[in-house]
């Protein structure tokens, strides 16, 4: 049949309209939180349309990304430096699409320099906006908090004391908690997870956990692996039931990986497994790991862990008078206490990290439980229902 000027097509006026949502995440962890908030969403409106920079997780769910998540993942100033022009034309190029194809929602995930000032933009054009995992306004740079107030319509937090710092400034923020805590038991057993990954029950494994972003894995490889060459001549008789295990985010990550063991420690036996943290984190004694979201998810695991950091060394002398804090990773953050360890940029060496991990490895950590166990109720909020209700209640 052809329509001619005077017909008109019929419309089903029981369709709810096809809402779209806009969103943008620069890293996995942002993934994971992005991931559980649209299978939320979907569940309201199963016709709606996900659409900006997504990762694999995302993509899986339906998602359209405009552009690569590995292009915004880069942290700190000189590293941003170096892709700057490439970040400022996907940044202009994501507003005016959004502009042109107006969402009826704004949603930046974390990768809070390059999201808030485009949801800054987007609110002005009329379009609303949400920032979901707040910056570390409370610990460096706290007048941030303006610039947010003014790009955003709702802060999503996901810890319990960063609300109280926004109410403090009457800005909209709503705690949702972590969707980690959600997702991760409040046992992590041991057994299956190494019988799923061929992990022998006697074995001592140390994960290598050196981050998920090319630079930070770059100045995190060589000590990581030096530790693991001095843990083995400094207990010849425990080298046969040692393991070391490399979890990886990405294939990418674990070829950056594999280029950088063949030129630092070749002979050191290692095993990479891609796209499994969780569940290697699960199957080991002990992690020494890169600072990040990832030290959150081995505190609900409930293992013991070595935290190390090291910043690209101008980031760093430019930087470290601003922050205020005692603690830079999550546990202790949200401890309020230094459960775990933590060694940051010149303190991140072999002589430094052994001992620590020594004795994370070979004697009893159950003390550490309890606190943990803390943690994991504290965050348990079913977050990305309560994300998905705040974003509703918005629109």
């Amino acid at each position: 049949m052809s329509v001619n000027s005077e017909d008109t097509l019929p419309v089903n006026k029981s369709l709810e309209p096809v809402l779209t949502f806009a969103i943008v995440v620069g890293e996995h962890s942002g993934d994971t939180l992005g991931a559980g908030l649209m299978q939320q969403l979907q569940l309201s409106y199963p016709n709606a349309k996900f659409i900006g920079i997504g990762g694999p997780k995302m993509l899986a769910l339906g998602f359209e990304s405009l552009f690569d998540m590995e292009e915004l993942s880069v942290m700190g100033v000189f590293e941003v430096l170096g892709r700057l022009r490439r970040l400022l034309h996907i940044r202009k190029s994501l507003y005016e699409y959004f502009v042109a194809n107006k969402p009826n929602v704004f949603i930046g995930i974390d990768a809070p320099d390059f999201n808030i000032a485009l949801e800054a933009k987007l609110k002005v054009q009329a379009i609303k906006t949400v920032h979901y995992v707040s910056p570390s306004v409370w610990a460096w740079r706290e007048k941030r908090v303006f610039k947010i107030a003014k790009a955003t319509n709702m802060v999503l937090s996901l810890l319990p004391f960063e609300k109280a710092f926004y109410d403090k400034h009457q800005i909209p923020c709503t705690f949702v908690g972590h969707s980690l805590a959600d997702d991760i038991p409040l046992v992590s057993d041991k057994h299956s997870a190494r019988e799923a990954l061929g992990i022998e029950d006697n074995a001592k494994v140390l994960a290598l956990m050196p981050g998920s972003r090319g630079g930070e894995l770059s100045r995190l490889v060589e000590p990581f692996l030096h530790t693991a060459q001095k843990l083995l001549s400094n207990n010849p008789e425990k080298a046969a039931e040692l393991i070391f295990v490399v979890p990886m985010v990405s294939e990418k990550r674990a070829q950056q990986f594999h280029q950088l063991h063949q030129q630092i420690a070749p002979e050191l036996s290692v095993q990479v497994i891609v796209g499994k943290t969780q569940q290697v984190m699960a199957a080991s004694d002990c992690l020494l790991t890169a600072s990040g979201t990832v030290t959150l998810e081995a505190a609900l695991i409930k293992r013991p862990m070595v935290i190390c950091y090291k910043f690209n060394p101008l980031t760093y002398y430019m930087f470290k008078g601003f922050v205020k804090l005692k603690w830079f990773s999550l546990p202790n953050l949200l401890a309020n206490k230094g459960l775990v360890p933590e060694l940051l940029q010149t303190n991140v060496t072999v002589e430094n990290i052994l001992p620590l991990v020594e004795e994370r490895l070979f004697e009893d950590q159950s003390a550490l439980n309890q606190a943990f166990t803390e943690i994991h109720l504290a965050l348990k909020q079913n977050a990305s229902e309560q994300a998905a209700k705040a974003v509703i209640n918005l629109l």
